[in-house]
């Protein structure tokens, strides 16, 4: 995928062709815009973001484009490159509880722009067709994509001029309310903030943002994806189950939140707290310090030498968060023997990808050696591919509306 800027100008992608193409096929026009937002990877700082704590995701060279044009009535039709069907509703009905299924993801961010200013009594409906190449499942959040993609076509179309913040903030909404997952803001944040050749550290309670230069090419480093191709879900109990564990974990300790809480109050927390919800804060104490401190490396001594932070998170998500799998944790494992200089599972946990931090010159050794751990334990095929660090959402090529 190419990169794109924000003026109307950007190059069109393959992707975007068929997302023109699709949108021809469904709604027999021609879209008036494109525009598309990238998936992510979390370098470090998993479940962090729930807890007001620290991120450092990166946007990826996987996109989500979205082909729309407004209407003249309060109709929104929605239709996909993976979905058969086309979802019609009125502008009138669009509410949280009417919205099910795969729309809810598009639909879902409609109605949260109205929760953020837009009067939705008097913008036009619209059609929207989407495609993408984010893998979906693999923990590179598809659906933040998905929203931020919609959000920015929305924001323009609507003539909104919301800022990147506050679509973070639109696309939060519209997957905690409308989705039901209980996440975080850092999946659309990067989406929506990404730079390439960078990452994003972010501070989920302040919001505030910095760009933070990664380096890997001049450093001889890719970043390989390993896709267990086990799916995951964070509208199911698991993900919600962390998340309710660490509420419960900042109640007993007196704190809004555990990013309020430092190394030195762990000791206190182990003798307040039982042993499984000491172990959840504990993930997410050292997690976030492992955030800061990898910032700080990548400052003072850059990426080669940020292995073994990353390395120490897999453990920890691995035994005290408890949210990796057979399947993560043999390819984090096998990677680093490989010749990976550090190994992690990314996302929510309970299957999904780990990311592998790996010279360039052992990419083929790194990938030959997944394949065949995985077909020794008789693991699905898993997909390998390298990422970049991207830019993020924004207007594709294509004739303003």
């Amino acid at each position: 995928m190419t990169a794109r800027n924000t003026d109307g100008a950007g190059v069109v992608s393959a992707l975007d062709r068929t997302a023109q193409v699709g949108f021809q096929s469904h709604f027999h026009r021609s879209a008036t815009g494109l525009w598309s937002a990238p998936g992510r990877v979390n370098l470090i700082g998993e479940h962090t973001d729930y807890n007001d704590g620290f991120v450092l995701p990166l946007a990826i060279d996987r996109r989500t484009v979205v082909a729309l044009a407004s209407r003249t009535d309060r109709v929104v039709r929605v239709a996909s490159s993976f979905a058969a069907e086309t979802v019609e509703v009125s502008l009138d009905e669009l509410v949280p509880e009417n919205l099910v299924g795969w729309s809810a993801y598009p639909l879902g961010v409609a109605w949260a722009l109205g929760q953020f200013g837009a009067d939705l009594a008097v913008v036009p409906g619209f059609e929207v067709y989407i495609d993408s190449d984010v893998p979906v499942g693999a923990g590179l959040s598809s659906s933040a994509a998905l929203e931020s993609a919609v959000a920015v076509a929305l924001n323009d179309v609507w003539g909104l001029d919301l800022d990147r913040a506050t679509l973070a903030r639109v696309g939060q909404l519209a997957e905690n309310r409308v989705v039901g997952a209980p996440t975080g803001i850092m999946d659309q944040s990067a989406s929506l903030l990404g730079q390439a050749d960078a990452a994003v550290f972010l501070d989920c309670r302040s919001l505030a943002a910095e760009v933070i230069p990664l380096g890997l090419h001049p450093a001889g480093l890719e970043l390989l994806i390993i896709d267990t191709r086990v799916s995951h879900s964070h509208a199911t109990g698991g993900y919600a189950a962390r998340r309710k564990s660490c509420e419960a974990g900042a109640r007993a300790l007196g704190v809004p939140a555990l990013r309020d809480l430092s190394l030195d109050d762990l000791t206190r927390a182990q003798a307040m707290l039982d042993d499984e919800t000491f172990r959840r804060v504990r993930h997410i104490v050292t997690e976030n310090q492992r955030v800061l401190d990898t910032v700080q490396t990548l400052r003072s001594s850059g990426c080669t030498a940020i292995g073994p932070l990353l390395d120490a998170s897999h453990r920890s998500m691995r035994d005290d968060f408890e949210i990796s799998a057979p399947e993560l944790d043999v390819a984090v494992d096998t990677a680093r023997r490989a010749g990976a200089i550090g190994a992690r599972m990314t996302g929510g946990g309970f299957g999904g990808a780990a990311i592998a931090l790996t010279p360039t010159d052992r990419v083929p050794a790194v990938k030959a050696a997944v394949m065949a751990a995985f077909a020794e334990r008789g693991f699905a095929t898993p997909d390998l591919f390298v990422v970049h660090a991207a830019d993020g959402a924004a207007r594709d090529g294509g004739v303003r509306p």
